[in-house]
């Protein structure tokens, strides 16, 4: 692990070796024991585990590591559950129940996040955060850490009424919506302007905006409802000198413009989002994290593991803020020999 590398790169200064990061492949046990050398498994104790995901990380040299704090826990309080489908190993993460507590569009429309949720204390929640981030630090300390938001606007909208019935509400009353997003960006701003006095650099702001298949709604109604609410979380942070990296999954790249003019550092993106239009735009001027797909890992030839590997570098190379990454994660179904390949390819094309 080298945080020298990742803090290069997270101020552009252009590190020697393009730095690298990835998504759940420490919790890939059988990666992991043949990385590590660890007998760990899905019933292995925590702590073992802990042990073998840390040794794992150093293995493979990340170099920063994204994490975030305030996730659909916060909306407890009144959300839609909606299932989980088989990921983890062993299925621990099944949930096959599935309830909203909306009935009608009309409740969506209705809903003031102030009166369901309350205020928040803002010295605690500065106190949570750097809580968090501290026992990131504590755990990977040769890494760029960082903590943030995860239900920034349209993630916690999702949370909170599920899709069926954020899309009946969106649809049949865009402007009522657009209300309700208004409110509930308003009601999440807190935890944005605590960030702003936790002695954390690095945000970590989550918020999938789009779907695989680009944007949910219409163009224009996130450019008069999104946009500017996360223009007016990120002021306080751009303003105590922070850096914020906007994550968000499926394809966002007709949005780009929009979020760098948010004021964000830096983007994490999936590989539906282009990373070449954003090495053209903003490589020499943004952070810019990940895009290999994780597709090519779970069914590909070596040869087609290589050229992903090699797309991704040579976009990312003259970029001084790029991260290599599998950004839509590694799943504990890709095959070790896959991944182990990957890892190869990476570090034989990492050096500059």
């Amino acid at each position: 692990m080298s945080y020298e590398d990742g803090w290069a790169a997270v101020n552009l200064e252009m590190p020697p070796r393009i730095p690298r990061t990835e998504f759940d492949a420490q919790c890939h046990w059988p990666l992991v024991k043949a990385v590590t050398g660890i007998a760990v498994s899905f019933d292995s104790p925590g702590e073992l585990k802990q042990t073998a995901m840390r040794a794992f990380v150093r293995a493979w040299n990340y170099d920063i590591q994204l994490s975030c704090l305030i996730g659909h826990g916060e909306l407890d309080a009144l959300r839609t559950n909606m299932g989980h489908a088989v990921y983890a190993d062993g299925g621990s993460d099944y949930d096959p129940n599935i309830r909203c507590p909306f009935k009608t569009p009309e409740e969506v429309l209705a809903f003031d996040p102030w009166e369901v949720y309350g205020p928040r204390d803002k010295r605690e929640l500065t106190r949570r955060f750097n809580e968090h981030y501290r026992a990131t630090c504590e755990a990977y300390p040769d890494l760029v850490n960082m903590t943030g938001v995860y239900v920034s606007c349209v993630s916690g909208l999702i949370a909170i009424f599920g899709w069926e019935m954020l899309l009946l509400a969106a649809g049949l009353d865009p402007e009522g919506f657009g209300e309700v997003t208004n409110r509930y960006a308003s009601w999440v701003r807190q935890h944005y302007e605590a960030l702003a006095e936790a002695d954390v650099p690095v945000i970590y702001s989550h918020d999938d905006i789009v779907w695989t298949a680009g944007a949910i709604f219409r163009p224009d109604w996130y450019r008069r409802y999104v946009f500017p609410n996360l223009k007016k979380h990120y002021e306080p942070l751009v303003e105590t000198g922070k850096k914020v990296i906007f994550v968000s999954d499926g394809d966002y790249t007709e949005f780009a413009d929009d979020i760098a003019a948010c004021g964000v550092a830096g983007f994490f993106f999936e590989p539906l989002t282009d990373l070449r239009y954003l090495a053209e735009r903003y490589g020499g001027t943004h952070i810019l994290i990940g895009n290999a797909d994780t597709r090519v890992l779970l069914g590909g030839t070596k040869a087609q593991i290589r050229a992903e590997v090699e797309r991704c570098i040579a976009i990312g190379r003259r970029c001084p803020g790029y991260f290599m990454g599998v950004t839509n994660m590694i799943p504990p179904n890709t095959p070790v020999e896959n991944a182990l390949y990957y890892n190869q390819v990476y570090e034989h094309l990492s050096r500059r």
